[in-house]
């Protein structure tokens, strides 16, 4: 099912595409850039086998910084994001988490607007976002559509958004749940084995 800018359920979100996981760099073949009568000499193996492995890391080793440019790809490097943008560094944080307040923070630069709001709602829900202005009430209305349920990481999102927001204006934020109808072919059986906030963001089977 599509939502807006994302297709919501296809990723548990906040989780990394990749799994995390660092590839081990590949080592440089040197041998194969030598004469032929090189190649039995195991002196010489040893040592290109060495020149090689080094090679290979300092490949790998350039690749990873590279990618620290990049808030998406950054591991390490979220630390001087944070620092660049105001933002407090917590490391024990997961990486997903510390992007979705960089990438908030990036959307949020210059003057606010209604699309900002929204923008920076996104990026850490993951789904479709509405707000709704009531400018005699100074105050407009966050709405969670595309997410069911409290997305993660609002406690961030209220930081970053009163960080951006007009400081006259107030807010509320207003999240979807599974309404009556949804559930209302499921049995009793059905029903019994799902946890009331199961039944809240219950999506259909």
């Amino acid at each position: 099912m599509s939502y807006g800018m994302a297709v919501y359920g296809e990723q548990g979100y906040g989780e990394e595409a990749d799994g995390g996981e660092v590839a081990p760099h590949a080592e440089i073949d040197l041998m194969n850039d030598l004469p032929s009568f090189y190649h039995p000499i195991l002196e010489m193996q040893v040592i290109q086998n060495q020149l090689g492995g080094e090679l290979g890391k300092q490949s790998a080793d350039i690749e990873e910084a590279f990618e620290q440019y990049f808030v998406r790809s950054a591991t390490w490097g979220l630390a001087r994001w944070e620092k660049v943008l105001g933002l407090g560094s917590d490391s024990s944080l997961p990486d997903a988490r510390r992007r979705e307040s960089i990438i908030a923070k990036l959307r949020g630069a210059g003057t606010t607007t209604k699309a900002k709001i929204i923008q920076t709602a996104f990026a850490f829900s993951g789904g479709e976002v509405n707000v709704i202005e009531y400018p005699a009430e100074s105050r407009f209305e966050v709405v969670f559509v595309g997410t069911k349920g409290i997305p993660p990481n609002m406690a961030g999102f209220i930081r970053m958004l009163e960080d951006i927001k007009p400081a006259h204006l107030a807010f509320s934020l207003k999240y979807t749940y599974t309404v009556w109808n949804q559930i209302g072919t499921m049995n009793w059986q059905q029903a019994n084995s799902k946890t009331w906030s199961e039944l809240r963001v219950y999506e259909g089977e």
